[in-house]
């Protein structure tokens, strides 16, 4: 299968999760500021370390949910970004529907961009690079969140949290492959 379409894919599976969580609960993740949506994935990201090295689990969240989880969440931090301060306001459904999508396309853009440059290097890499790289774009995003926001000439926080959508990706590409651990 081509990768657009395992991309889409994924991409659909997170998507379906979102929208229906949205219904659940609304977007109560609007309150979140750029240091809480990085928080929220690092914790995702250790506990997909942590289970890689264990034996056994004791919560019965699996690795896919948790690179379901990043991927969501990375968008949010997106969404939270172009629409600036964190409100405790309500975005109706329709409205965060459009916004994630809106930025799952800019995330499949640059996926496009640099899987043609990269070659798709992506799939020989193991599932804990996926999550280690993670998490250096999350402290990354909390060494920019510390600077004020500002870069001397490194990307911004937008384009850590599109890499963070796309490693997801790819992670959960290679789990339905059946060559990562679910």
């Amino acid at each position: 299968m081509p990768t657009i379409d395992q991309y889409n894919a994924a991409a659909e599976q997170c998507a379906s999760i979102f929208l229906k969580k949205t219904k659940d609960y609304g977007t109560s993740w609007r309150v979140l500021r750029t240091i809480s949506v990085a928080d929220q994935i690092m914790i995702k990201a250790l506990r997909i370390r942590n289970l890689q090295q264990l034996t056994q689990q004791q919560v019965s969240d699996s690795i896919t949910s948790e690179f379901i989880g990043i991927f969501n969440y990375a968008i949010i931090g997106l969404i939270q970004l172009a629409l600036g301060e964190p409100a405790i306001d309500e975005l109706p459904y329709d409205a965060a529907a459009q916004l994630y999508h809106q930025h799952l396309q800019e995330a499949k853009a640059t996926m496009l961009q640099k899987n043609h440059d990269y070659g798709e290097a992506w799939r020989d890499m193991s599932q804990e690079s996926f999550a280690d790289l993670i998490l250096v774009k999350l402290l990354r995003i909390r060494q920019i969140v510390a600077n004020d926001g500002k870069t001397l000439i490194s990307e911004g926080i937008d384009a850590n949290y599109i890499d963070i959508v796309n490693y997801a990706a790819f992670a959960l590409i290679l789990i339905a492959e059946g060559k990562h651990k679910g």
